[in-house]
């Protein structure tokens, strides 16, 4: 293993101050948390998990930087975005450039959810990754756990890809919209001819058009 594997931060801090380290973005998504949502996956996890859907997030090199205030116009520049999604890559690498742009998507009317390796206890805990607390408090949903292979579910009335995983509610208006489910894939094509597939079973995979 990798010194960088040990300690991401070697690598964050190349991430400016302002920008997110993201590998991929879509609009529109439906299968990645409650109604019509922007889905953002951050670059960088250090757990490598057996049967992992976006293995290509894995590294904490630099990928796609966004700065916060681009993609927040970004995202409410799409009318059907109801609400916001961070996945990855482990979200709360990220955790300080992500709360700030949860606050501001939350100031337009969205709701924000992320995924995490981590249990709701590790990011309580004094030994969280930098910022996770301010991150946790301006999310609505919270799905913790890391994906684990033998656990896991891939049906049609789970949101969690492996049942160790929970979701947490924090927002009362949202406890009946937990309604997509762990087996969904979603495919965008986009007006260059490139396709984007997402969904448990889809993980995450960009393609070129022919």
């Amino acid at each position: 293993m990798t010194q960088q594997k040990f300690n991401p931060y070697l690598s964050l801090v190349e991430i400016p101050p302002g920008y997110l380290n993201i590998m991929g973005y879509v609009d529109a998504s439906e299968v990645n948390g409650p109604g019509s949502r922007a889905v953002v996956w951050v670059q960088g996890c250090m757990r490598e998990c057996p049967g992992c859907f976006n293995e290509e997030s894995w590294s904490f090199e630099i990928n796609q930087l966004i700065s916060i205030d681009n993609l927040a116009e970004k995202i409410l520049a799409d009318s059907r975005n109801q609400g916001v999604t961070f996945s990855g890559g482990e979200p709360f690498w990220q955790a300080p450039a992500l709360a700030q742009l949860a606050r501001q998507v939350k100031a337009a009317g969205l709701n924000v959810m992320s995924f995490s390796g981590f249990t709701l206890e590790q990011l309580q805990s004094d030994y969280a990754p930098a910022g996770a607390k301010d991150l946790l408090a301006e999310l609505d949903i919270l799905i913790d756990g890391a994906y684990v292979e033998s656990l896991a579910i891939n049906t049609p009335d789970s949101p969690v890809s492996s049942s160790n995983q929970r979701v947490h509610i924090f927002n009362p208006a949202l406890k009946d919209q937990i309604n997509w489910a762990s087996d969904q894939i979603e495919v965008h094509i986009f007006k260059d001819g490139s396709r984007l597939i997402t969904g448990y079973r889809g993980g995450l995979e960009l393609t070129v058009g022919e």
